[in-house]
């Protein structure tokens, strides 16, 4: 008598727009085919990636996808279930709210605990802003460093810019971070307050839209033009101290 080994699922990283950009532009064809087949998906936001999936044309009926919600008040021990697609055989998708799934990003939880069951994970090609700005800077991409978010506090703030300024410089490392979009003008004029005149500094804007605008220039030259329109556009900040 022979017993059959139940096979399971396979974890896709499927990468979303950045923005309103359409995603023929963005994604290759075997990527939103991908997507378009699948039924069980877990978001960020459930209504984002419905317009996200919606946009794809699906298969099956939007309404009937399955969407569990992994974001900052998902409890750890929900994500065991998340994965009860997968281990009863079915593929299953992982879609942030904009650009590549666990880069800066909750699913990365998920695709851990997705190795630990044995369960095949596959990284599917797509935007990612951080790359792309790093690409697009100019910048050292031989040894950089992603930060997240800096400390909202004007003081903590101005502590930790100096303390990434000093790391840049010992490492020759460029620093990236990111803040919520409409803090962005303060962070920039944190930034000119408190880095040195010849230290580099990218601003990476609206990146891969019609509005994108990406320009890497000293501090001492950025405080002689006007100041960039950030407020409420997603922005990266690249810093690299000139030794």
């Amino acid at each position: 008598m022979t017993h059959s080994i139940k096979k399971t699922g396979t974890l896709y990283l499927i990468p979303c727009t950045l923005g309103d950009t359409p995603a023929e532009q963005v994604l290759p064809q075997y990527v939103i085919n991908i997507a378009r087949r699948l039924n069980y998906f877990v978001v960020e936001q459930a209504k984002t990636a419905r317009q996200f999936l919606s946009a794809l044309r699906p298969e099956q009926p939007i309404q009937s996808l399955h969407f569990n919600s992994l974001n900052q008040h998902t409890a750890t021990d929900e994500l065991e279930s998340f994965l009860a697609p997968l281990l009863a055989g079915h593929d299953l998708g992982v879609i942030s709210e904009a650009g590549c799934p666990g880069i800066a990003d909750p699913g990365a939880d998920l695709v851990s605990l997705a190795h630990r069951k044995g369960i095949r994970v596959v990284p599917l090609v797509g935007p990612s802003s951080i790359l792309l700005a790093l690409m697009a800077s100019g910048l050292n991409g031989q040894c950089f460093a992603f930060q997240g978010y800096l400390p909202i506090e004007e003081a903590e703030r101005k502590k930790s810019i100096g303390a990434l300024e000093m790391e840049s410089a010992k490492r020759n490392q460029t620093q990236m971070f990111i803040e919520t979009p409409y803090r962005n003008e303060r962070l920039f004029a944190a930034l000119l307050a408190t880095c040195r005149p010849q230290t580099l500094l990218c601003i990476a804007t609206d990146i891969t839209l019609d509005s994108e605008d990406i320009q890497t220039l000293s501090v001492a030259l950025w405080k002689t033009r006007p100041a960039p329109a950030l407020n409420k556009r997603p922005s990266l900040f690249l810093m690299l101290a000139v030794r």
